[in-house]
């Protein structure tokens, strides 16, 4: 017995060409006529699902992950830790439907596989009572880090102020890859009102709880530049130290993306929940807002409209 399937408006052209089935199969004006040849059905049925746009791309539903390491973080260090300190905003991200990991176990080729974004925070300089000394950046992870940057991967560092266990000088031999370094100038907490101009973040309030200051190599290949430059109108809610310069910087190596901010605890509970610290408490801020805009940058994740 000879089958039909109407196809109607999608047999017999695809983007204005022919469908042409091989064998005994044909296309004769809307209708496929067929005399039982199994391989030509499924032939058409499938060039039909293409047409119908039914078969998505391999990955397609496959969300981004992001990688928090605590590789460069002392054992016993316990300020930035996934499950208290940093639970919430963690939370968030996966309620975006992000994929968000967290170990410590040291960064190779193999481990990043997959990988959309790295953060690192408050990289450790000294051990905590009663452990062993952390790892510091060495020549192996800074190349590791760097070929994972300039295939398209997205790093976000984080800095910190003074007294907080923060390693600069190995740190900043991966930052020099990118035409940035951490230096020791210190801005007190304030709250920074973004300029609506500001790429990904304008416009947005930042509670800025304290930290350290960023040099930029404008030449640098990289293209390292600023994204919030400390705007002197604006003073710290508690302290004097206000020293003009880059609070938070981006480049583009290669095909990647690399953010790096000078204080690790502005996505801290403490910060979203508006609690603050002792004597700093910032009100009225949209800092899960600017990091879920700088995780989707440096993830390459288009905005939605």
């Amino acid at each position: 017995m000879n089958t039909r399937i109407e196809l109607s408006k999608y047999a017999g052209r695809a983007g204005g060409l022919p469908l042409r089935l091989g064998g005994e199969g044909r296309v004769r004006g809307r209708f496929v006529e067929r005399a039982g040849v199994r391989a030509d059905f499924l032939l058409g049925f499938v060039a039909l699902l293409l047409l119908l746009g039914t078969v998505a791309a391999p990955g397609a539903d496959k969300k981004p992950v992001f990688l928090y390491t605590r590789y460069f973080n002392a054992e016993g260090e316990e300020r930035y830790s996934p499950d208290t300190t940093y639970k919430d905003i963690l939370d968030r991200l996966r309620a975006h439907n992000i994929d968000v990991r967290v170990d410590a176990k040291p960064l190779t080729a193999q481990s990043l596989t997959g990988v959309n974004v790295i953060l690192i925070a408050n990289p450790s300089d000294k051990a905590v009572e009663g452990h062993p000394p952390p790892h510091h950046f060495d020549s192996k992870d800074i190349d590791v880090i760097a070929r994972f940057v300039q295939r398209g991967g997205g790093l976000i560092i984080m800095g910190n102020q003074e007294n907080h266990n923060l390693e600069v000088e190995d740190t900043n031999k991966l930052l020099a890859r990118f035409g940035l370094q951490f230096a020791s100038r210190m801005t007190d907490a304030k709250k920074l009102v973004l300029p609506t101009t500001t790429p990904i973040i304008g416009g947005l309030r930042w509670a800025y709880y304290t930290g350290n200051q960023i040099v930029i190599d404008s030449k640098h290949p990289a293209k390292p530049r600023s994204l919030v430059t400390n705007d002197l109108s604006q003073k710290p809610v508690n302290g004097n130290r206000d020293e003009p310069g880059s609070l938070l910087a981006i480049a583009e190596p290669g095909r990647g993306r690399v953010v790096v901010v000078t204080d690790a605890g502005w996505i801290a509970n403490f910060a979203l929940s508006e609690q603050g610290v002792p004597g700093v408490a910032i009100k009225g801020q949209d800092n899960a807002e600017i990091f879920d805009r700088l995780v989707a940058w440096a993830a390459h994740i288009e905005p939605k409209r």
